[in-house]
């Protein structure tokens, strides 16, 4: 996603069958990368972040650190809830039962 102008827009990109894939053009000119450059792709839970040559990534400073901690925490805020599975009642059983099963009476 890029923000240009107060407007969020979305730039997709697919993978070739050699694994290869082209970074938008409007992504290259926005964080100046050029044909040759070196990107490093970083997994950072369920995204891939694309950092360019000679930008600093996630291991460096504590106030970046703290910075991208924010982020992926206000990302977690915004995920719909799911409901907790609720444990089965009435099973049929009890816990009595499972003891005394297979001993003599």
């Amino acid at each position: 996603m890029v923000r240009t102008e107060g407007l969020l827009r979305t730039h997709m990109a697919k993978v070739t069958s050699k694994y290869q894939v082209t970074v938008p053009r409007a992504i290259a000119d926005l964080y100046s990368i050029l044909p040759g450059d070196d990107i490093d792709w970083v997994p950072a839970g369920e995204v891939i972040r694309v950092i360019p040559a000679g930008k600093q990534t996630a291991g460096g400073d504590l106030e970046s650190r703290l910075r991208l901690f924010d982020q992926a925490t206000e990302r977690q805020r915004k995920r719909p809830q799911t409901a907790k599975p609720q444990r089965p009642r009435g099973r049929g059983w009890s816990r009595e039962d499972l003891y005394r099963r297979g001993r003599s009476r």
